[in-house]
């Protein structure tokens, strides 16, 4: 992972220095900025979070649409394609990737000592944890767009078929699937930092986060119906946050109820999934975002020390 020059950190610091009368709204921009353009060159975030995705996307699309069909078409509809099955399931790898490698930039903040100069400086402590955040909140809705977008296109020239085929709830569907994705990719953000407090290392980091990807994904709705899956594979879904992404986000592109993990009929239609599933998410959120606050603060002190 490329490291920030002297020049940035000069940069950075300058800005920060200077913005002890900024607030906290400034503060956090400036941090986001500075994430922005660190993330923006390395080469290993963008093939990870997004190039891996749109790549896993077309094979699997070729591979396994064939096969799929029958058991896709007892479980939720002969009229949905493969192709609209799987977007979610790659909208939630390309948000797992971009929020799994989250914990990386830490890691080389600290072994650069520019965290210790950011503790040291007049930046407000939550915005710049907050800048950081927002950075990657904007890269995962970013590239969220990127695959609806792909997987429209690739739909388009399989069969035709419009757009409303397509996402079927429309503009308030691309902005709830935007919603999961963020609130999914918040809880491995949080434990991709959690991974980088404990290890305090790039390696261990990049490697438990690539360690996770796969087996997760496959564990879960994301690919195929649980119903044609393994008994003991259904149950370690229920526990599986990325299930619950899928799930949600698959609720808004079909226009229908497709939670499979647990029988919800509080609600209505698609609702019965994305609540749930939405409520799921966020206990993770809580869960894992205490965990990594709690770690950051024990290192900003020993760093402060």
């Amino acid at each position: 992972m490329s490291n920030i020059t002297d020049g940035d950190d000069v940069s950075g610091i300058g800005t920060a220095q200077n913005a002890s009368g900024n607030g906290f709204v400034t503060d956090a921009r400036i941090s986001a900025k500075r994430w922005f353009v660190k993330t923006s060159r390395n080469p290993f975030v963008t093939f990870s979070s997004l190039i891996q995705p749109v790549i896993f996307f077309v094979l699997m699309a070729e591979v396994l649409g064939a096969i799929v069909g029958g058991a896709l078409a007892q479980t939720v509809g002969s009229d949905i394609d493969y192709v609209t099955y799987l977007t979610p399931a790659i909208v939630i790898q390309s948000a797992l990737a971009a929020a799994a490698v989250s914990g990386i930039g830490l890691v080389d903040d600290m072994d650069s000592g520019m965290f210790g100069k950011l503790l040291v400086s007049p930046m407000n402590r939550g915005a710049m944890f907050l800048g950081k955040i927002l950075s990657e909140v904007f890269r995962i809705a970013v590239q969220t767009t990127i695959i609806l977008v792909l997987g429209y296109v690739m739909l388009y020239l399989q069969s035709g078929a419009p757009v409303g085929s397509y996402l079927r709830t429309g503009p308030l569907g691309f902005v709830g699937i935007i919603a999961v994705a963020v609130i999914f990719g918040g809880v491995f953000m949080a434990f991709s930092n959690i991974v980088a407090l404990v290890t305090h290392d790039q390696e261990a980091t990049t490697m438990i986060a690539t360690l996770l990807t796969f087996p997760l994904l496959f564990i879960s709705s994301a690919f195929v119906p649980l119903e044609v899956l393994p008994g003991w594979i259904q149950s370690v879904a229920v526990i599986n946050p990325i299930t619950y992404g899928v799930d949600g986000i698959r609720a808004f592109m079909l226009g229908q109820d497709v939670l499979t993990v647990a029988d919800v009929t509080t609600f209505s239609s698609l609702w019965n999934t994305v609540i749930p599933a939405v409520t799921v998410l966020i206990g993770f959120n809580v869960v894992l975002g205490g965990i990594a606050v709690r770690l950051l603060n024990r290192a900003s002190k020993a760093e402060v020390q």
